[in-house]
């Protein structure tokens, strides 16, 4: 028995010493996670580069979105007061505070565990860097965007075609809401190209390095982040047609009617609610000139939908990532379809509000001769104008 005990240890396929499980076992210290995006950076010449494009201060606090095993962390630990890391794997989290365990450096790193997206607000900090896991992108950039006092500089690296997006103009294939927000609120710049062959596990596309400066005090737009990417939300949801034709879709209309309304109500500005009269002709309202039709919803712009649409198929739809786009507007994009297919008249009655805010959205567009331009024409000035124009009649979109 004591034989055949030991024959079973020493040569069963099972056992926690047989060698085919020792190889495997001494070359990882764990698995990379493909749904956190990890990709770990091995090469210490691009680590450098990234955290001396940061331009550190003795006195600055810097935040690290994915440590990681903490290779551009320790370089900015050097340099910085203080380190702020923010990894949603626990693992990660102790791998970045055992690189540094025991040395002076220790006290100046702290490690947050959690989903940065879904935090209520990111650490306030001097400088932002990351080697930015590819599907938190987008929502980062915004959310870094978004908050009432950024970071001096952000030294990012994304997917090479997700980084082309943040320095296009209008008019390039890529052009898009991403890249007229950052241009808006920011100055970007890339910073250099990075191999997928510096990773480990290699990531199937290449990289690029981008240097973001949010525009703070003084220099920062005056206006409210929501209300600028609310409208351009509207205007890149299809960016092939129209400014007449995204803003003549139904709900975008309802959205526009029920803001106005709010904007009525804390203006004390009387609102009336009735149904317009069934078979007018038009509706005038509030102001001379704002003639509006009675067609139904998405009527305006409608002679040349055929037309845009096969641009469309040519050109391809908006390459905005969906990732961070609410349910409102992808409702939006299924409530287009069904009603470019079915092509049938509403019905419905028109209250005279509705007809009123339609009439403020068509003089907007005229006013500012931008209506028949496509959202991949506008550059951000045209965008700030039409907000403007917005604000002036009342409409707000946030």
């Amino acid at each position: 028995m004591p034989k055949a005990a030991k024959q079973k240890k020493g040569g069963g396929p099972s056992g926690p010493y047989d060698r085919k499980s020792k190889p495997a076992a001494s070359t990882n210290i764990f698995k990379f996670d493909k749904d956190y995006g990890q990709h770990i950076l091995k090469n210490p010449g691009i680590s450098d580069a990234i955290v001396e494009k940061a331009y550190l201060k003795p006195t600055d606090v810097v935040v690290e979105i994915g440590p990681g095993t903490g290779n551009i962390t320790v370089r900015a630990l050097e340099k910085a007061k203080k380190v702020i890391a923010i990894d949603i794997d626990p693992r990660m989290g102790a791998e970045v505070t055992k690189r540094v365990q025991g040395t002076p450096l220790a006290k100046k790193l702290e490690v947050i565990l959690g989903d940065v997206i879904k935090m209520p607000e990111m650490p306030p900090c001097d400088a932002l860097i990351s080697n930015t896991p590819y599907q938190i992108s987008s929502p980062l950039i915004f959310k870094m965007l978004a908050m009432p006092n950024p970071p001096r500089v952000a030294v990012l690296m994304f997917q090479r075609e997700f980084a082309k997006r943040l320095v296009a103009k209008p008019g390039d294939a890529l052009y898009s809401r991403l890249s007229v927000n950052v241009n808006f609120w920011a100055t970007c710049k890339h910073i250099m190209k990075v191999g997928k062959q510096n990773f480990k596990p290699p990531p199937k596309v290449e990289s690029d390095v981008v240097r973001i400066e949010p525009l703070i005090g003084s220099a920062r737009p005056n206006i409210a982040f929501d209300e600028f990417d609310g409208l351009l939300r509207i205007a890149f949801n299809r960016k092939n047609k129209t400014l007449n034709a995204s803003f003549a879709i139904k709900e975008v209309l309802a959205m526009c009617e029920r803001n106005y309304k709010v904007y009525c109500s804390l203006n004390n500005i009387p609102v009336d609610e009735g149904v317009a009269a069934a078979g007018a002709g038009a509706v005038v309202g509030e102001e001379e000139g704002m003639d509006v039709d009675m067609d139904d919803d998405g009527a305006d712009g409608d002679d040349n939908e055929e037309e845009e649409e096969e641009e469309e198929e040519d050109n391809g739809m908006d390459v905005e990532d969906d990732e961070d786009m609410p349910e409102f507007f992808k409702e939006m994009k299924d409530e287009e379809d069904k009603a470019a297919a079915a092509k049938t008249p509403s019905r419905n009655p028109k209250s005279k509000v509705a007809m009123v805010v339609k009439a403020k959205v068509n003089k907007v567009l005229a006013s500012t001769g931008l209506g028949e331009k496509r959202a991949r024409q506008c550059d951000q000035n045209d965008f700030l104008k039409l907000l403007v124009a917005f604000h002036e009649e009342g409409i707000h979109f946030s």
